[in-house]
């Protein structure tokens, strides 16, 4: 079949496969070094708990088999591995069926980690990396053309993506009508980065134009990309402008980077650079299986895609849901409605047995949230610091922090080891922690240039209210390795 594929799009592939494999990389790292505190067997949301309450059938993978600290940390050390190999470009040197298993391996990993993760790994860009890894299985290998299916259906991920985050805008906060919600998102926004105190300081005429260039972006650009070449490109390339800003302006994990690497797909690269990316002259046409197995999923993705699609142009829209256990085809959409106010909790701890006024009470520190008023915030995206977002939420509301804020409580009390490395200061020794624990909620802002140029402060903050108790382990503490 000639049209099976597309010569041109040789570049855009090897592209979108290394950006890819770089993806993977952190998110596995991540899921290495963060999984023992947040869903070890001794963390707080443990598997062997969630995986004895919930069906193999509604969250598929690994650890349904057989679970235990160790063989997760292989799954996630491996993931790294082949990641890091097909970053190298392994896959260019394996047969086009070695290449697709290759490609499968970190799929399936990744897979195995999100249906366990439970709270921790409830964000939407778990859903895309998972969809995006599964249709990258599908690209070929180095030395056959890239599918033309496969490279519509990632266009429409994009779509998805975009035009999913631009309606739930317009359905939901007004603030997003008036043009005004980024008066307020870039100081409340889950974790501002270091460019982010700059970014709220812009003239308000200059934010009405952020948002307004937004709303052209996931609401009519999205269409631009399944018309002819150049325009396509154009529209693509509109949207990683789009999403860089983004990633210039706060940390959100890998989505704007994931996002780049699906407008990657639709870069006609001969186009705008012409014989320099041309495609190589012995691309092998592809065997008669592989044009077969690309139509039967294409098909079968397009079957998946009936309710996600419904799901855009209806009044209660979801976001950020998956509508099978495998993450093939899912919703996407962010910042339907954008805080006013940015509220944090405030964790402290205190030697005193019997707290009373005169008592020390001494902060801990997290790696991403604000916390100390005179700490500059930090990059820290692509990289996913999951307890940090999960604190955000937390201050919107206790609700979001039931399942999980008092174990992690509790492991501060027991002065758990892997607990503590999640944090940035620790006040207390793991060896001699605090004997009582507490939270308050305080109201964030932005400082103003006055007040950081007079006090080297980033943030200003006020008390608002207790969070949690005082709190004290209620048996003798069992010291964690």
């Amino acid at each position: 079949m000639e049209w099976f594929t597309a010569d041109s799009y040789w570049l855009s592939r090897l592209v979108l496969q290394r950006m890819l494999a770089a993806l993977y990389l952190v998110a596995f790292l991540g899921a290495a070094l963060q999984f023992r505190a947040l869903i070890g067997a001794r963390g707080m949301l443990p598997v062997p708990r969630f995986v004895a309450n919930v069906p193999f059938r509604r969250a598929p993978g690994l650890f349904h088999l057989h679970y235990s600290d160790r063989f997760f940390a292989l799954c996630a050390w491996t993931g790294c591995a082949v990641a890091a190999a097909l970053l190298a470009g392994a896959d260019g040197l394996l047969p086009l069926w070695a290449a697709m298993l290759l490609w499968s391996v970190p799929w399936v990993l990744y897979l195995s980690i999100v249906n366990v993760g439970q709270t921790w790994y409830g964000f939407g860009w778990e859903s895309l990396l998972l969809e995006v890894g599964f249709l990258a299985v599908f690209l070929a290998g180095d030395d056959v053309a890239p599918p033309v299916l496969v490279l519509f259906l990632l266009r429409w991920v994009l779509f998805r993506v975009e035009f999913g985050a631009g309606l739930i805008k317009m359905r939901g906060d007004a603030c997003w009508r008036k043009l005004t919600c980024l008066y307020f998102h870039h100081e409340t926004q889950p974790m501002p980065g270091p460019l982010s105190w700059f970014f709220h300081r812009l003239p308000r005429p200059v934010h009405r134009v952020e948002a307004a260039a937004n709303h052209v972006t996931q609401l009519v650009v999205p269409f631009l990309l399944f018309t002819p070449q150049p325009v396509a490109t154009g529209a693509a390339l509109l949207m990683i402008a789009t999403q860089l800003w983004l990633v210039l302006s706060g940390n959100f994990a890998w989505l704007n980077w994931l996002t780049i690497v699906l407008a990657v797909s639709a870069v006609d690269f001969p186009l705008l650079f012409g014989d320099t990316a041309a495609p190589p002259t012995d691309l092998a046409a592809p065997p008669l299986w592989y044009e077969v197995l690309v139509l039967v999923v294409t098909a079968a993705l397009l079957g998946l895609s009936l309710r996600p699609a419904r799901n855009l142009f209806s009044r209660r829209q979801l976001m950020n849901f998956s509508f099978d256990p495998l993450h093939l085809v899912n919703s996407y959409g962010a910042f339907g409605s954008v805080n006013r106010l940015r509220q944090e909790v405030v964790i402290e701890g205190t030697a005193d047995t019997v707290p009373g006024a005169d008592s020390v009470w001494l902060e801990y520190e997290f790696r991403g949230k604000p916390g100390d008023v005179r700490r500059w915030p930090r990059q820290f995206a692509p990289y996913h610091l999951r307890l940090d977002w999960m604190m955000w939420f937390a201050g919107l509301s206790p609700a979001y922090a039931r399942a999980w804020f008092g174990p992690f409580v509790e492991r501060l009390l027991d002065g758990d080891r892997d607990t503590l490395r999640l944090l940035r200061r620790v006040p207390f020794p793991a060896d001699a922690p605090p004997a009582q624990v507490r939270a308050g909620l305080y109201r964030y802002r932005f400082a103003t240039w006055r007040e950081l140029r007079a006090d080297g402060v980033w943030w200003r903050r006020t008390y608002v209210r207790e969070f949690w108790p005082p709190t004290r382990l209620s048996s003798p503490r069992g010291r964690r390795p």
